[in-house]
């Protein structure tokens, strides 16, 4: 480790699920943990927004700047659309040999634009693909990381019980692995939606599930359409933003992003459902024929009302 690196104080922007796991993980290990997130409007936080900045004993910074101020270490935990944009706004405040480490599920073409943001400032840019669900593992979620200076920030993200792994010395090729990822789980999310809402329709889903079993025997498919349809409708709009950005992943590549696009429209049209509160009396335990009833219970043609 570079015996200059002594992190002590981080800034986090987005105080979101992945940003409030992280910041409570974080703090044992340095002297002060600030948050920021586009919801703190000026002095006034959200009350329930309060709580939460007091529960995890952080500090709740008004502004972009105050809670970069003075910060060793950036984590931007950001939706993918914003990726970008909040790096453009860190750039103007980013002090010389901060390391900024790029949580979010973007493309390696939108990662590399970050990149170029950051390191023009004196900022020291380190991507990371986050490559599975946050929630189980906490801090402690598989990462890969990609950058010039990555190996030295890995050290002392190991040193606190994150599992960290440098892919690259090029920033773009952790988010190519996660986009490429995306584009199989999400995709699949979108196609068990669809499937299973379908053989609720018509009444033989416990004659199509079987085979799903059979064919994959290793994957509990009932308890994984459970899971999946709960984490779509709790998260539709941020994965809907990911595969969007997995999509220009695809079209960067030379291919048309048939598949990507189909599965952010159906990401996207789950999250309508929730926002318009057809979910509401659901709970992430629920079963997913009670999600798909409630899909159901939309159409006047649901021919085998449960």
């Amino acid at each position: 480790m570079d015996s200059y690196l002594n992190i002590k104080k981080i800034a986090l922007i987005g105080f979101g699920e992945v940003g409030q796991i992280f910041a409570q993980g974080l703090l044992p290990f340095v002297d002060q943990v600030k948050v920021w997130d586009v919801k703190f409007s000026g002095v006034d936080l959200v009350l329930e927004e309060q709580e939460k900045i007091k529960n995890f004993k952080l500090y709740a910074s008004n502004t972009l700047a105050n809670a970069c101020s003075g910060a060793d270490l950036i984590i931007s935990a950001v939706t993918a659309s914003n990726t970008l944009q909040v790096a453009q706004a860190i750039s103007l405040c980013v002090e010389p040999g901060c390391y900024f480490l790029d949580l979010n599920s973007a493309s390696p073409s939108t990662k590399q634009a970050a990149s170029t943001l950051i390191n023009d400032q004196g900022g020291i840019y380190v991507e990371a693909g986050v490559m599975t669900s946050v929630p189980p593992y906490g801090i402690a979620v598989p990462i890969l990381l990609g950058g010039s200076r990555a190996h030295t920030l890995a050290e002392v993200l190991l040193s606190w019980g994150m599992d960290v792994r440098v892919v690259s010395e090029d920033v773009g090729r952790a988010s190519a692995i996660k986009m490429c990822r995306s584009v199989m789980i999400k995709g699949l999310e979108a196609l068990v939606i669809e499937s299973y809402v379908t053989a609720r329709h018509y009444g033989v889903e416990d004659f199509m599930i079987p085979t799903l079993q059979e064919t994959f025997p290793g994957i509990d498919w009932e308890k994984q359409g459970s899971y999946f349809f709960s984490r779509v409708v709790q998260h539709g709009k941020r994965r809907a933003e990911e595969m969007r950005e997995a999509a220009v992943t695809v079209k960067d590549a030379g291919f048309t992003p048939s598949m990507s696009s189909a599965t952010a429209d159906k990401h996207d049209w789950i999250a309508k459902k929730a926002r318009e509160g057809i979910f509401k009396d659901l709970t992430k335990l629920s079963s997913w024929q009670s999600y798909a009833d409630c899909l159901l219970d939309m159409n006047d043609n649901y021919l085998y009302k449960k």
